[in-house]
């Protein structure tokens, strides 16, 4: 049993190390990468690609194999969600020119990650902004982060990295942040994940209220000086998602 979790383990590391800026790789390369023999990571290729996870590309490359789209297709399929609210990210992202995106959080808890499902450059222009090409984002320094942590009433986990001075990982301070996201229904950091690069988040809501993910921006922190309106347009887009969802938010008195 261990053995068989290893190699699951050995293979889903192979499959990460696949991304924008790595589309490819040699066996020697990955092997170094992964700081494993080549004999090893030429094994868990071989099976990977005869599984049509990778194909074999040129002279000894690697890809990402045709029977992803499968598996993404079938993901994206069981997800009632996705589609409205990747419609309302493209909005979003046309109408502010900024890089629009939907998380969520992923892991178990106390060790939880988030992931970026879907991101939106339409339309973009100014400086970048972090976050543009990575996946798996920093769940204390950036506005998605603690949105969803804050919603799903997660403590901070321990030890989490300092990327600038104002990057939170106080879980005493984590607490009154969190009860201050909760009341106010969004979460906004400034200068937390990189000095220049601010966010904004809002959730998408299911019926009865359930947290499915969340819907943000990244921005020159220059931009924040539009706070209002920039909230005021994702909040509008999250809203009709939810309501096509079948969220009623409670009537206010």
């Amino acid at each position: 049993m261990a053995r068989t979790l290893a190699t699951v383990k050995h293979a889903v590391d192979v499959l990460e190390c696949f991304d924008a800026d790595h589309t490819e790789w040699s066996l020697s390369g990955l092997a170094r990468h992964l700081n494993q023999p080549t004999s090893t990571v030429h094994e868990q290729l071989t099976t990977l690609t005869e599984n049509g996870l990778l194909m074999r590309v040129g002279r000894g490359r690697y890809r990402l194999g045709w029977r992803l789209l499968k598996l993404s297709s079938a993901l994206y399929g069981s997800l009632p969600w996705y589609a409205p609210a990747h419609e309302a990210m493209e909005r979003v992202a046309r109408g502010t020119h900024l890089l629009a995106f939907l998380c969520v959080l992923g892991g178990s808890p106390g060790a939880e990650r988030l992931l970026c499902v879907a991101r939106s450059v339409q339309g973009r222009d100014g400086p970048p902004v972090a976050g543009e090409l990575d996946f798996e984002l920093p769940l204390h320094a950036t506005a998605s982060g603690k949105l969803l942590l804050a919603l799903a009433g997660r403590p901070l986990p321990l030890h989490l990295p300092a990327f600038t001075t104002g990057t939170l990982n106080d879980p005493d301070v984590w607490n009154t942040q969190a009860q201050a996201i909760r009341r106010a229904g969004h979460a906004v950091t400034r200068d937390e994940w990189t000095g220049g690069t601010s966010g904004l988040a809002v959730p998408i809501l299911g019926a009865g209220g359930v947290v499915l993910a969340a819907l943000g921006v990244s921005l020159p922190t220059p931009r924040l000086r539009e706070r209002e309106g920039l909230l005021r347009a994702l909040q509008d887009a999250a809203d009709n998602v939810n309501w096509t969802l079948g969220h009623r938010p409670a009537s206010s008195p």
